[in-house]
């Protein structure tokens, strides 16, 4: 049976934390959960340890300093991942707009002989959208192209988050040349993990936007993605 650790960084989450906690947990024994709370003003990660005796191992928080970012904010667990001999690791959001029912899937589309990583895919046939904006729609959709185009990938859903790696993959990344902490972070993993030479698996999903909380989308989090593209293409992943 694999140790898979599913990461999830949190912002002022206090009405999904504990639900999203309990969906994904009484899925398999096999999940475990890393919280990486920044510092949230709501009492997020109170909460967090509140609950954490009924999980005991199988949950475990990492409280930083201040809202320092997505992308530090995984790196962090992908190195506490590591540290603790996790096979297969996992990046979610705290807000349901990732089905925990999905999970199985992308575990077992990660499994697959040359697969680096497993996307869960709004642009796969079977996969699609509930309650989001043709304004967020356009966006994502344009700029899975543009990173396409730009890139060379051939991965659809390129700045998809509910994500699977396997260990191997990330232990041949030098994670500190990962630069880009919001919106583009995403399509820099998937561009590093691609330019290793491994499969990017993706897996339908249904992606519902959130119910509860704020959305962390911003003006300056999109310009990161459009420039960051161009700026990844021209640095040197391979080795």
């Amino acid at each position: 049976m694999h140790k898979i650790l599913i990461i999830i960084p949190t912002y002022n989450e206090i009405e999904n934390i504990a639900s999203i906690i309990n969906a994904v947990l009484e899925i398999s024994s096999q999940y475990h959960i890393l919280i990486v709370d920044d510092n949230s003003p709501d009492g997020t990660a109170a909460v967090v340890k509140a609950i954490k005796g009924e999980y005991g191992s199988r949950l475990d928080i990492i409280e930083r300093e201040g809202k320092l970012g997505l992308g530090t904010a995984y790196i962090r667990g992908f190195q506490y991942a590591l540290e603790q001999d996790y096979e297969f690791i996992m990046e979610m959001d705290a807000d349901f707009s990732h089905n925990p029912k999905s999970i199985d899937a992308i575990y077992k589309a990660c499994q697959g002989d040359g697969v680096g990583m497993a996307v869960g895919s709004r642009y796969v046939k079977g996969g699609g959208f509930v309650n989001w904006s043709k304004y967020r729609l356009f966006l994502s959709y344009g700029a899975s192209i543009y990173t396409r185009l730009i890139t060379g990938m051939t991965v659809k859903d390129a700045t998809a988050g509910f994500v699977m790696y396997k260990r191997e993959a990330l232990q041949k990344m030098d994670l500190s040349k990962i630069e880009f902490i919001g919106y583009a972070f995403q399509i820099e993993m998937k561009y590093y993990c691609h330019s290793l030479g491994y499969i990017i698996a993706e897996v339908p999903i249904t992606f519902v936007d959130r119910e509860l909380g704020t959305s962390k989308m911003n003006s300056s989090i999109i310009k990161e993605a459009v420039w960051g593209v161009i700026k990844m293409r021209f640095r040197d992943y391979s080795s």
